[in-house]
């Protein structure tokens, strides 16, 4: 644990958190991507300074995601889909600063909930995550499709055929569990599928560049001038007024990145969900408040903290960045999995600390780095849509080096300009595609292993979370109506005044 204290870990982490935000802030270049790129950097290190590293590189790349969301309602990374939501239209609105500011101040500490959640709760948390089978992880992501209800707008017709949308798409390419292509029409390219990034890009990035582009200011910068300026006692204040908001969020995040495979995306969509569903005003969310980009935040960098659970107490990756980063174990010699605490304890210890650490370095990054990131949004349209063509280009066609997937991001930006102009939201057909394959390959494992669908009641976890779908449906039909409710009783006591 000493180690992580010496300088030359101590820069690697600074250096990790630096890069990670700029791969974050980068649509289409995930943070997977970004450990991937360092795991090779790591073989003449000791295991403890190539983790932190990387450690590095997971914090700043989770918190950096909102950066190209908030000035430019595009995405970094999937796992800030949410942030969008609030956060572009706060910047929009003048504000570009202090939504940075409360997204970062957000990120900052619900990752810090994470790491102690990490440090204290590793054994409990690992034990209850592998409890989920393919039965509770049906039921989980069924709870999450549900939120399509919460993110339809005024239309949930439109937001039920987005969502329906997405799904679709992700049925194309290899069936996951038998291995027979489908929908390909004997076209060799489409065996793969369409890629998630270049289908996230093209929905969220190339439509809104589409759109930027129609517009008559083809001199103006993509973001709208506003007030770089920003005050941490006044963000801090309006976080802490709504301290369960950030604990939940949190814990959403924490709890979801201990399943293996959940990953920040459903985490940050779900806690917007469960911060809508909660507030006094659910109609206001979506204009631009506070509660959205602290609930999409929170939840997104404590993600971190649960992915390293499984990761260190049982040798099961949360993710894909943690299976990484459970490669370079492998490669120093080290197995991950319970023994690992016992065995080496220190390097276990010092992968707290260096998770606990970097959160601090992204805080100073971020902070110190927002004027400069809201300058950046000045360069003229004429400039910077073209860089960010090419960017989300090179970003699609990286994952896998398929030329194809150019071609998708073209499909799917072409989608997602027709879907916006005519008022379709874009958020459902997103949680399609990320939640639709994980809802049939665990509804098709639960068959095989045991053909009884009973079975999705009768398991308790399974039943509490099928009981929360349907509550979750309905809820906002519930909220409409209670707002009616309200906008009637407002009018009748302004007419008995």
């Amino acid at each position: 644990m000493q180690e992580v204290f010496r300088p030359y870990p101590l820069i690697l982490l600074f250096l990790g958190t630096a890069a990670g935000i700029i791969v974050g802030c980068l649509p289409g270049f995930t943070i997977t991507m970004g450990v991937a790129l360092v795991l090779p950097l790591t073989f003449g290190m000791t295991s403890i300074q190539g983790l932190t590293a990387m450690i590095g590189v997971l914090v700043g790349g989770l918190a950096g995601g909102q950066i190209s969301g908030i000035l430019l309602g595009i995405p970094g990374t999937p796992s800030s889909v949410a942030t969008v939501f609030d956060g572009h239209p706060m910047s929009k609105r003048g504000e570009p600063g202090t939504a940075l500011a409360l997204g970062t101040w957000s990120s900052f500490l619900g990752g810090l909930i994470s790491a102690f959640v990490l440090m204290f709760f590793t054994p409990p948390l690992a034990e209850m995550a592998l409890k989920f089978g393919p039965w509770e992880f049906f039921s989980l992501v069924l709870f999450g499709l549900t939120i399509i209800a919460s993110l339809s707008g005024k239309s949930l017709n439109k937001g039920v055929i987005s969502g329906l949308i997405g799904l679709v798409a992700a049925t194309f390419g290899v069936d996951p569990m038998i291995g027979i292509p489908r929908f390909s029409f004997g076209l060799h390219m489409m065996e793969g599928g369409f890629s998630f990034l270049p289908v996230l890009i093209g929905l969220f990035a190339f439509s809104q560049l589409m759109r930027n582009l129609e517009k008559s200011e083809s001199t103006e910068a993509l973001v709208v001038s506003g007030n770089l300026h920003f005050s941490s006692p006044k963000v801090l204040k309006t976080i802490f007024k709504q301290p369960f908001n950030l604990l939940r969020s949190s814990l959403i995040g924490v709890f979801i990145g201990a399943l293996p495979g959940a990953g920040g995306s459903i985490a940050n969509i779900l806690s917007y969900d469960q911060a809508v569903k909660g507030s006094r005003h659910p109609e206001k969310f979506g204009t631009g408040i506070a509660d959205g980009i602290i609930a999409s935040e929170a939840a997104n960098n404590a993600v971190g903290g649960g992915e390293l659970t499984p990761t260190l107490a049982l040798g099961v990756p949360g993710s894909a960045v943690s299976a990484i980063m459970m490669g370079a174990l492998i490669l120093h010699g080290i197995q991950p999995g319970p023994l690992l605490i016992i065995e080496f304890p220190d390097l276990v210890y010092g992968i707290f600390v260096a998770f606990f650490l970097a959160h601090f370095f992204m805080l100073a990054l971020m902070l110190y780095g927002i004027q400069i990131f809201v300058r950046l949004t000045r360069i003229p349209v004429y400039v910077l849509i073209p860089s960010i063509l090419v960017l989300c280009a090179v970003g699609s066609f990286a994952i896998h080096n398929r030329f194809f997937d150019i071609w998708v991001l073209l499909l799917f930006g072409g989608l997602g300009y027709m879907m916006v102009k005519y008022k379709f939201p874009l958020a459902p057909a997103i949680l399609g595609v990320i939640l639709g394959p994980l809802a049939e390959v665990n509804f098709r494992r639960a068959l095989m292993t045991e053909d009884d669908l009973t079975l999705f009641i009768t398991r308790p976890i399974s039943a509490a979370f099928l009981v929360l779908s349907v509550i979750s449906l309905f809820y906002p039909f519930y909220q409409q109506y209670r707002q009616k409710r309200r906008e009637e009783s407002e009018r009748q006591n302004r007419m008995r005044d």
